[in-house]
């Protein structure tokens, strides 16, 4: 993601290891033969400082999903040059106004991820306390390729990064892989460049074409280059994309403008500071925030560590260890299990926001000012709140997490259990009245506390509901007259230090 430090309008993220340390099968989240997956992921990145953010705080959840490959990529705002001098203009409108031809912009290099390892190498031990299937810092080291990075949008070479994510692409294991995008589509562009002038005329282009597709979704937040419009989107029409162009804003640089002031303190530099970066370990040490004093090497625009230059920065005045961003983050929150059914329904909602399916083009699921949710802070329809409603969970279950750190398992708050007792997925006539009810349970003994609400933006149902709740038990009087599809959410938070939260939906077909 862009550091925004010119313009207002910039865009602002495994496998169970077995005693070999090796991942020994894929996992997704979808239930097969019931047995819960994980799912299997692709990170792209840039290296912008946000990005770091992002991977450090992945790293922490790095056993909820399947780590297939961590590429360095270049974007609009970060490219390494072909070492010859050559000036190279940018595509895209804003960048190239802003510098024009230039050899080069603002390149992190391809050595920044090593030390976040090493740090994530030393905090392993404790981690692996807390939860099964974080992978070995070893295992994440062998899935680091350089991708594409000399210029922006540059995808007429093959390199190790796009030839990875191409043999990925091509292999047998059919689970969906997700391709998270945090910089520029183009080394994802270039590896199915390679794939089309392999197969394209071929006899096996259309099975080809069908695999690649069936198997790949990218989840991109903006555009950092011009290659999905010009080579994935016309030439891959059947591969599918979740665009995230609005929700992340709350997650990136400008999140006092985005967030709600009574959550600001979730983003401030007491939060940030004290649950997060401080005495928490080697990795969160690295963590970037406002006025630490950390400068990343190659970016000249990377000033948020100077404790000088806090009072008229461009988002806002801000303090020592505020939160500076992570843009790309929703990428992989989509991908946690927290209980919301959102992996396979991104329309549902869950915590990488809510993404509708567009009526232009079916394999491309988006957020904006079609997809807004009542914001209760402002009484307004927010583009931003379907990120936003979830926001206070996923900061103090990061919070929780980095305590994982450093801490053994008694000392620790843990995420509770939750789920329905019997169908989640009931049927009912209009007018009637009918029992749901979960049952939970907390791995640390804390104290849990139920709440029921209905999502009402997502689903079909318009009609009034009313909701009798005692403990896990609820009561739902449905309108006589209103039909349609109606969402329950059941949220389960614990007591603990830092309060974690799953959920159970509920969806209710009325007719």
């Amino acid at each position: 993601m862009r550091i925004p430090s010119k313009s207002l309008l910039v865009a602002i993220f495994l496998t169970l290891i077995f005693f070999s340390c090796q991942p020994t099968k894929t996992e997704t989240v979808t239930e097969t033969l019931g047995e819960s997956k994980k799912p299997r992921t692709i990170v792209t990145t840039d290296g912008e400082i946000d990005d770091v953010d992002s991977f450090i705080r992945m790293l922490l959840y790095a056993n909820e999903f399947q780590i297939e490959g961590l590429i360095y990529s270049s974007s609009m705002w970060h490219y390494k040059g072909d070492g010859k001098g050559t000036l190279f203009t940018s595509e895209m409108e804003m960048t190239k106004t802003m510098y024009g031809a230039i050899p080069d912009l603002r390149w992190p290099g391809v050595e920044w991820m090593n030390p976040l390892l090493d740090s994530y190498e030393e905090i392993y031990p404790k981690l692996s306390q807390h939860a099964d299937g974080f992978p070995t810092a070893d295992y994440l080291r062998s899935l680091v390729k350089v991708g594409n990075i000399d210029f922006e949008g540059e995808m007429e070479e093959d390199t190790e990064g796009s030839d990875f994510i191409k043999e990925k692409l091509l292999d047998d294991n059919m689970e969906p892989l997700y391709l998270q995008v945090w910089g520029g589509t183009n080394t994802i562009a270039r590896a199915l460049k390679s794939i089309e002038e392999d197969y394209k005329g071929t006899d096996e282009w259309e099975s080809v074409y069908k695999k690649v597709t069936d198997k790949a979704i990218l989840y991109a937040i903006l555009d950092q280059d011009a290659t999905y419009r010009k080579y994935i989107a016309p030439n891959w029409p059947d591969l599918k994309i979740f665009y995230n162009s609005s929700q992340f804003w709350c997650f990136a640089y400008a999140w006092k403008s985005a967030v709600p002031e009574p959550q600001h303190y979730l983003f401030e530099g007491e939060f940030i500071g004290n649950e997060i970066i401080n005495n928490h370990g080697p990795l969160l040490k690295h963590y970037y925030s406002y006025g630490d004093g950390q400068k990343q090497e190659g970016d000249d625009e990377h000033i948020h560590g100077d404790s000088t230059k806090l009072e008229n920065a461009q988002w806002g005045t801000f303090g020592v260890y505020d939160f500076i961003s992570e843009g790309d983050s929703p990428a992989y929150l989509h991908l946690i299990n927290v209980g919301l059914d959102n992996l396979d329904n991104p329309q549902w909602g869950g915590w990488g926001g809510r993404l509708v399916q567009s009526e232009e083009q079916p394999n491309r699921w988006e957020d904006g000012k079609n997809v807004m949710d009542f914001n209760p802070f402002t009484d307004t329809l927010d583009a931003t709140y379907p990120q936003i409603r979830w926001v206070e969970g996923i900061q103090e279950d990061f919070a929780a997490r980095a305590d994982w750190c450093v801490m053994d398992y008694a000392d620790a708050n843990h995420p509770p259990v939750v789920k329905a007792v019997g169908t989640h997925s009931p049927s009912a006539k209009a007018g009637e009245s009918l029992a749901l009810s979960v049952e939970t349970s907390d791995p640390d003994g804390d104290k849990l506390e139920t709440k029921f609400w209905v999502y009402k933006e997502v689903g079909t149902y318009s009609g009034e509901v009313k909701l009798m709740a005692e403990g896990n038990n609820l009561q739902v009087q449905l309108d006589s007259s209103a039909k349609g599809q109606l969402h329950i959410i059941a949220e389960v938070k614990d007591n603990g230090a830092h309060p974690m939260t799953r959920y159970q939906r509920f969806v209710i077909k009325v007719d």
